[in-house]
């Protein structure tokens, strides 16, 4: 019988044309390589078990790319539903995302979990995985989505939003694995007898069966978090896990995070003396004690001289200001929600300040401006104050009190490019100055559709204009860009500085933002050569972000030990035994005079405590002196490696220390590198 050409389909897979018959599935053009999990057909996330039709482009994705890995999560976060649900048959389901690195699920339970809980989901998990269920997809109308989800009153609440089916995605974070796009989806999980054993409503895809899960999950903790995010409503108990294509996987995550906890610089505020968050003060508003003084003074003083030489000029502005004066600027009410309530003063209302652009663009129009004077550029430590919630407050890195190394550039559209280029290379060289070295870049665009469109103001040319810009120019810098849309400020777009720390963690850090909006609000001008009145092109960046959570990032980068010329305490002195304690005080007095920060050990504890003492307080240099020392005139160094130099006479000994940390070196000295320095 001839083959039917009707039957044959043709199809491009991994890029190469391919041809099938109809009723082919994903999984069946990839079923030699268990590795891949879901495929991209069209552009879109599909199961394995879809059946592709003529002219598809299909592309595979694999366990451990990561769109594998946030379809393993998902899946997991299933199966610990399912698991949860078996053991507390009253609990009702919230929403189930993948998140970076793992997974969540809400739960309304009369009882929160507990610890041991817990470890009773992961063995219950366990047997369902190695069950070797599977995922079957069902597509379903809004009608028998209500039937099949009415003993889930929070499923029926994301259904029944906008009064139209999948019209929840955007009701909650992590409402989009449930609805949206239009279609309603169910997904069972299926034995192998072919019996639903458990079921969700989900937009997918998943896993094609639980074996793949394997044994590299592991639930990590629970919590309360209000359904749907706000305080408003109930009170759900989230239970958090992760998930890694392997049990080896799980075990380097675990040890990342463990490191993680060593480096946390709120425990490391504390024990090294730094900073502390005073419940009589408020939550986000953090006081720097003297050592933590000492780290925020050299940052300052550092970054100051750096825009004085860029060609900054220093300014000063006050922290409040009357409301009408945020009006103008476009703050109220586009970033409304993030200041705090007005105060009235004067028989008028006034705001702490959120931003201090407003207040840059008084001192600009002061005064008649000349093209001769621009690029012109304000540079100050600005305090301002964000309303931000309790419960994204996270140490000095999310704070209610920000001081911004802020500043603002006034331009000619022309000279606008070459800026944005002198900021953004401004930016990446102070950030190597303190040892964040691994970069990307992330270009923040408006939204044009959906509900948040209306948050950004300006034209369709202004800010194509804008963003091309910064576009080009964070290109030149042959540095990754990532696409970042919906993130830009409401007034232009932004590029940020994406700045890796010791151990892989990317934090956001520089910001450099195009502002077409607030010069024509303030009616700046300038007068032109050809004797025109101009409107400039305002230009904002802040090279620490905000100094609070740029010495939160660095604390965790340097896991407390900061490099020497940062470090609270350069030099310990200890003395070996009370005997030598003037003689150890001289040796300080003469560090001090070269504008070393030094203490000496004059407790009485024995000299091993003493050491160990000096450990924990990370000072890059240890001088001990005993009875040689003193003998000959020397001191002998401890490093914190361990390693020793033993013998020095203490005019070398300050020498090498002095120049150690005139030099602004990053890396911790050592015996070798300290006595290598000197030789040169």
């Amino acid at each position: 019988m001839a083959e039917n050409p009707a039957d044959n389909l043709q199809i491009t897979v991994h890029g190469e044309p391919q041809q099938v018959t109809t009723g082919t599935t994903a999984a069946d053009l990839f079923q030699d390589d268990p590795t891949i999990v879901v495929a991209r057909i069209n552009d879109v996330l599909k199961d394995l078990s879809t059946e592709v039709a003529d002219g598809d482009v299909v592309i595979p994705i694999t366990i451990d790319q990561p769109e594998g890995l946030e379809v393993l999560r998902h899946s997991t976060a299933h199966v610990m539903a399912q698991a949860v649900q078996a053991m507390r048959p009253d609990a009702k389901l919230g929403i189930g995302p993948y998140i970076t690195d793992g997974f969540y699920f809400d739960f309304d339970v009369e009882e929160p979990f507990t610890p041991e809980d817990l470890k009773k989901l992961e063995k219950s998990m366990m047997k369902i995985v190695k069950s070797g269920q599977t995922f079957r997809r069902r597509s379903v109308t809004h009608d028998e989505a209500l039937e099949e989800m009415k003993n889930e009153p929070y499923k029926l609440e994301l259904l029944g939003l906008s009064q139209g089916p999948g019209s929840g995605a955007d009701a909650a974070e992590g409402a989009g694995v449930e609805v949206g796009e239009g279609e309603i989806t169910i997904y069972d999980n299926v034995d192998r007898k072919g019996g639903t054993v458990w079921k969700d409503l989900c937009r997918g895809p998943h896993l094609p069966n639980t074996k793949l899960i394997a044994n590299g999950y592991a639930l990590t903790r629970s919590g309360g978090a209000y359904w749907r995010g706000s305080e408003k409503n109930p009170m759900l108990q989230r239970i958090y896990g992760t998930a890694w294509p392997s049990k080896e996987e799980l075990v380097a995550y675990k040890e990342r995070i463990a490191e993680a906890e060593r480096r946390d610089h709120r425990r490391l505020g504390e024990e090294l003396d730094l900073f502390s968050f005073p419940k009589t003060i408020g939550p986000g508003l953090p006081v720097f004690h003297p050592k933590g003084g000492v780290i925020k003074r050299e940052m300052e003083n550092y970054v100051r001289d750096r825009h004085i030489a860029e060609g900054f000029q220093y300014v000063g502005t006050p922290h409040i200001a009357k409301e009408d004066l945020f009006y103008t600027s476009g703050h109220l009410p586009y970033y409304s929600d993030g200041m705090f309530p007005a105060m009235e003063l004067d028989n008028g209302d006034y705001r702490l300040k959120a931003m201090n652009c407003p207040m840059h663009n008084e001192i600009f129009r002061a005064r008649g401006r000349s093209y001769r004077e621009l690029p012109l550029r304000f540079f100050e430590f600005g305090t301002v104050y964000r309303d931000e919630k309790s419960g994204v407050l996270q140490g000095l890195t999310r704070v209610r009190m920000i001081t911004q190394d802020d500043s603002h550039s006034y331009v000619t559209k022309e000279q606008a490019p070459d800026e944005v280029r002198h900021l953004l290379n401004f930016m990446l060289s102070l950030l190597t100055d303190f040892g964040l070295t691994d970069f990307y870049l992330e270009l923040s665009t408006r939204e044009t559709e959906g509900e948040k469109k209306d948050k950004f103001i300006g034209t369709d040319e202004q800010w194509e204009e804008a963003t091309k810009v910064l576009e080009n120019v964070a290109q030149e810098t042959g540095l990754e860009l990532v696409p970042d849309p919906g993130g830009a400020a409401f007034y232009g777009p932004k590029i940020s500085v994406q700045a890796k720390d010791a151990i892989g963690r990317t934090w956001q850090m520089s910001t450099v933002q195009y502002d077409f909006n607030q010069p024509s609000r303030f009616g700046l001008e300038y007068q032109a050569a050809d004797g025109s009145r101009q409107e400039p092109v305002m230009i904002h960046s802040a090279k620490f972000g905000s100094i609070e959570r740029f010495m939160g990032v660095l604390t965790e980068h340097y896991a407390g030990a900061f490099p020497a010329w940062l470090a609270p305490v350069q030099v310990i002195g200890i003395p070996v035994a009370e005997a030598f304690n003037d003689y150890m005080g001289e040796i300080a007095e003469k560090l001090r005079k070269h504008g070393i920060r030094v203490d000496v050990d004059y407790g009485t504890d024995r000299f091993p405590k003493k050491i160990r003492n000096a450990s924990k307080e990370k000072a890059p240099f240890v001088l001990i002196a005993g009875g040689e020392d003193a003998d000959n005139g020397a001191v002998s160094f401890r490093f914190r490696d361990g390693s020793q130099d033993n013998g020095i006479p203490v005019d070398e000994a300050v020498a090498r220390i002095v120049e150690h940390v005139s030099q602004r070196v990053n890396l911790d000295p050592t015996a070798t590198t300290v006595e290598s320095s000197d030789a040169e």
